[in-house]
């Protein structure tokens, strides 16, 4: 009990802690534009990527995300994405799970530069639908991203809500064992 407690109280200071980065449009996003992500935490192989190395993933195209906020409200859509699987991504860093069980108890934590953070479960990228469409990406309509989502940007576009796990400014995929 303490301890799905305590996984609870985890994730939602996690959730809170990126509503800072989320509350509006920065007045100036040049400040926040990163040119590479770092994989790091309970990984074999920590890497920083930029976009020339997730270019050398197998490519990923999606065509339209309808972008809808936490309340439901639409809020407009990003259409022709370029990236890479985060599945794919993890499975270059190789996790370390030594336990035959540890695996089912990793979430992936997507920081950006702006404070904003998302949080995934290894059993969403890996063991179910939604790991299909979680996408690094950075390219939108064919050219590359803007100051406005940095050069490299996230989003789970299987979400039914995408908005709350759009990620501008990617700069980290934290791999952490959240529960003993």
């Amino acid at each position: 009990m303490l301890k799905t407690l305590r996984t609870v109280l985890l994730c939602t200071a996690l959730a809170h802690a990126g509503l800072a980065g989320a509350a509006g449009k920065p007045d100036q996003p040049a400040q926040y534009v990163t040119d590479s992500v770092s994989v790091t935490g309970a990984v074999e192989r920590p890497l920083q990527l930029r976009v020339a190395d997730l270019r050398g993933f197998p490519p990923q195209q999606i065509g339209e995300v309808p972008m809808v906020c936490q309340s439901g409200a639409n809020l407009g859509k990003l259409e022709r994405l370029k990236g890479v699987l985060l599945r794919d991504i993890l499975e270059k860093a190789t996790v370390k799970a030594p336990g035959h069980n540890d695996i089912k108890k990793m979430i992936v934590v997507a920081g950006a530069s702006d404070g904003y953070k998302v949080v995934f479960s290894w059993s969403e990228i890996f063991n179910s639908p939604v790991g299909d469409g979680v996408i690094v990406f950075f390219e939108k309509d064919g050219q590359p991203l803007a100051d406005d989502e940095g050069r490299i940007a996230m989003i789970s576009s299987k979400d039914l809500r995408s908005g709350p796990r759009h990620v501008k400014w990617l700069q980290s995929l934290e791999v952490l064992k959240v529960v003993e």
